[in-house]
């Protein structure tokens, strides 16, 4: 796509998503709260990631105790996520990560550091995805850089902002030039909430008109409600398929069963082969040893009449 289009795809849409949508302007926290709070927040609206943030700090006695759960224990308390589980495995990935590589919960030393170093020790911490190291940028670091996460992409992807591609590395060429940074928190917290909301309904009208008004000419790629026929259909050649699969599965362990069978019975045969030939070389033995005796040897053997 040419550079002007998308800038203007990018203006574009962010004067019809402040019709839509209200910014949410996010409240002084640390550098590592931030980054805790990107994980809940990722995929879910900010009012589900206030409300479980608050209540992960009100449940747990400290961050070491969070650390040392279960990420079941802590999905349990994050149920008012859109996917409580992979937002848990965050959490508690991040904590462990940051506790095992400064033994602290303390990462305020990232602002002394450039933009540039503090993304990429960001980025080393597990659980940090592209999202939350852009969301601590912005929120804690005073860096221009917008998060976006799964359900904006797509968004992006259908109002032909972004390619396929860049979809799939989670790239956005020239968003941070043709949004300004007084504007980026704004943009970046009502692009949130389109993907949210088309994450959770792609097929609600009030996402295809956001989508439309974006770029008229989106139509066609727009999400579409698959028939009941064509899922049946799909569904027929997906049990057809591990049908298959679970018949070869068998005939191979069939085939390993029998070559493991078979493979004793020719140790026993060489076994019992290399036994015979003993046998005979022993009695070729004897026999020599019977003919090479001497006259008086005989006489000798021979019992007295």
């Amino acid at each position: 796509m040419a550079a002007s289009n998308r800038s203007a795809l990018l203006t574009q849409s962010h004067k019809v998503l402040k019709k839509h949508f209200k910014p949410v302007t996010p409240p002084e926290r640390t550098v590592l709260d931030n980054l805790l709070f990107s994980c809940c927040l990722e995929n879910s609206t900010h009012e589900a990631a206030e409300a479980v943030y608050a209540t992960i700090g009100s449940k747990f006695f400290d961050l070491n105790e969070v650390r040392v759960s279960t990420h079941r224990e802590l999905a349990e308390h994050m149920k008012g996520l859109a996917d409580p589980t992979d937002a848990a495995v965050r959490l508690r990935g991040v904590l462990q990560s940051v506790f095992e590589s400064i033994y602290d919960f303390d990462l305020e030393a990232l602002k002394k550091l450039n933009i540039g170093q503090a993304v990429k020790a960001l980025l080393g911490y597990a659980g940090v995805t592209s999202f939350a190291a852009a969301y601590v940028t912005q929120t804690s670091l005073g860096g221009h850089s917008i998060p976006v996460n799964q359900g904006a992409m797509r968004a992006l992807r259908i109002v032909g902002i972004v390619s396929e591609k860049e979809a799939a590395q989670q790239s956005i060429p020239g968003m941070e030039r043709a949004i300004s940074k007084n504007k980026g928190i704004e943009y970046g917290s009502l692009l949130h909430q389109l993907g949210v909301m088309l994450a959770a309904n792609p097929y609600a009208p009030a996402v295809r008109q956001v989508l439309l008004e974006i770029n008229p000419d989106c139509k066609s790629q727009l999400p579409k409600r698959v028939s009941k026929k064509a899922a049946q259909a799909a569904e027929k050649v997906a049990s057809k398929a591990k049908s298959k699969s679970k018949s070869v599965d068998k005939a191979a362990s069939v085939k390993k069963k029998t070559s493991k069978k078979a493979a004793p019975d020719k140790k026993v045969a060489k076994k019992k082969g290399s036994s015979s030939k003993k046998k005979t070389v022993k009695r070729t033995e004897k026999n020599k040893s019977k003919k090479g005796a001497t006259p008086t040897k005989r006489l000798s053997k021979r019992k007295p009449r």
